[in-house]
């Protein structure tokens, strides 16, 4: 069964940093595209930072290009989000997602193409 877990978030000050952790279960990780979305409230879920292997590209975000670094280490089925320079309007939860990667990253940020699973999410909360 696929099983992601997200960990990491938390409580920092504007300016500061936090890295989340992303467990992968139940399926070859290093085949799959991986994402990290954020959804704060009232808002939709935004696509943050994607990683497609099928043809090795990774997108950002407008909001967080410069930022924001996702990464993966296959070895351990693991994904993560290094945030840094940390603003209010990054608050929110954050979801780890993962689908069999066939295209390119920013299909998959954008919803153009649909991740089908998803983590529980972490909230990330940026205040002073």
């Amino acid at each position: 069964q696929v099983q992601l877990v997200e960990s990491g978030g938390g409580l920092v000050q504007p300016g500061g940093s936090l890295r989340l952790s992303c467990v992968a279960s139940g399926f070859t990780f290093h085949y799959y595209a991986i994402g990290w979305f954020r959804q704060a409230p009232g808002k939709e879920r935004e696509g943050v930072s994607c990683i497609a292997p099928s043809d090795d590209s990774t997108y950002y975000a407008d909001s967080v290009q410069g930022r924001f670094t996702i990464s993966r280490d296959n070895a351990k089925n693991t994904m993560y989000l290094q945030m840094n320079d940390l603003k209010p309007e990054d608050t929110g939860v954050y979801y780890c997602a993962a689908e069999p990667s066939s295209s390119t990253a920013y299909y998959y940020c954008s919803g153009y193409i649909k991740f089908n699973s998803w983590g529980q999410g972490t909230q990330v909360t940026v205040s002073s």
